[in-house]
């Protein structure tokens, strides 16, 4: 396994989370031996968050083969995958990107869509950073007329991924449909990628974005309306 911290996709900056050009990101993921076309399997800590950010970027560059294994440790015991301390050192692999921009929106896109009935926005953080009540002082509230859906209603207790049946009830409560708009944020674009690989990769939605600058870029620019 070859170790890619989320942290080193995004940018340095003021805003926390802006994903880094494609070309630096397709530099990256050569420099640790994926390409475009390996078969690319993810797993992280058992939440999901990780991999499915990860997985998000990558079909965001047009990598052909994601998948997600779900690191659920007594299963890993079960089946005697063995785990190792030692760094791995892949050969450097050409990673062309294919820019997918049909999954990601910018401001600008966020802003032209509030109001629009056929579009949802959900905003994937805890409650309290969604009422912007946080006591860490993390928000001052939501994106206007985005509904509250944190990522982990479509997980497991144990971080899986719910059954795609599980995973369509969920959204519906929160108006998101597959005759829909659906647009994802969180903080940083983090946990936004689990309510992405939830709607569109298992329940099959074919409208599903991610707006990567998420709440943090929003909140930047006081002019962006905000509520609580």
């Amino acid at each position: 396994a070859v170790n890619i911290p989320v942290k080193e996709l995004v940018k340095t900056g003021d805003i926390e989370g802006l994903l880094k050009s494609p070309e630096e990101l397709a530099a990256y993921f050569g420099s640790k031996g994926v390409s475009n076309t390996s078969k690319i399997i993810l797993y992280d800590d058992g939440s999901n968050k990780y991999t499915s950010r990860i997985y998000w970027v990558l079909k965001y560059l047009g990598a052909n083969d994601v998948r997600i294994l779900h690191k659920d440790m007594d299963e890993w015991k079960a089946a005697r995958i063995m785990l190792t301390r030692a760094p791995s050192k892949p050969a450097k692999a050409t990673f062309t990107p294919s820019v997918n921009a049909k999954i990601l929106v910018s401001t600008s896109d966020v802003k032209s869509k509030l109001g629009d009935a056929g579009t949802v926005i959900l905003d994937a953080r805890t409650e309290a950073e969604y009422n912007g009540t946080s006591t860490e002082k993390k928000s001052n509230g939501h994106i206007k007329g985005a509904a509250f859906c944190e990522y982990n209603e479509f997980l497991t207790d144990k971080g899986a991924f719910k059954s795609k049946e599980e995973i369509i009830a969920a959204a519906k409560i929160h108006g998101a449909s597959a005759d829909k708009a659906v647009v994802a944020y969180c903080a940083t674009g983090v946990k936004a990628g689990v309510i992405y690989v939830a709607l569109a990769e298992i329940a099959g939605y074919t409208n599903v974005k991610v707006y990567d600058g998420s709440y943090n870029e929003w909140a930047a620019d006081a002019s962006n309306p905000l509520e609580k």
